[in-house]
């Protein structure tokens, strides 16, 4: 059974940078996609940026430029680099991995398993 523990999330300035950390654990099948989807209050659930199977990062319009995604085979675990933060990236985030029965898909990607998720707030 595949395990996502995430970081704590934290709150910034606007401008300031955080960084994520989901770790994976159990069995799961190599290659596979992994990301990260946010949620914010009375919004649903947006894709913000994954590796894919062939290790091609993708990223949101609302992240491109200002996210890095990156991951760390050695210590099975993914990170969210976030700089430049804003008010509007205010939101609960959730690594995710791909499943077999996953029945989300992004970029390609069936993801079927997400964390419980993590505060980020971002204030003005």
């Amino acid at each position: 059974q595949v395990q996502l523990v995430q970081s704590k999330g934290g709150s910034v300035q606007a401008g300031g940078s955080l960084r994520l950390s989901c770790s994976v654990s159990g069995n799961i099948y190599k290659p596979y996609c992994m990301g990260w989807f946010r949620q914010a209050p009375g919004k649903e659930r947006e894709e913000v940026a994954a590796i894919d199977k062939n290790n091609i990062t993708h990223y949101a319009d609302s992240a491109n430029g200002r996210f890095n995604i990156s991951k760390d085979n050695a210590k099975n675990t993914l990170y969210l680099q976030m700089n430049s933060l804003t008010p509007e990236d205010t939101a609960m985030y959730y690594c995710a991995v791909e499943t077999w029965y996953g029945s989300g898909w992004y970029w390609g990607c069936r993801f079927g398993l997400w964390a419980q998720g993590t505060q980020v707030t971002v204030s003005s």
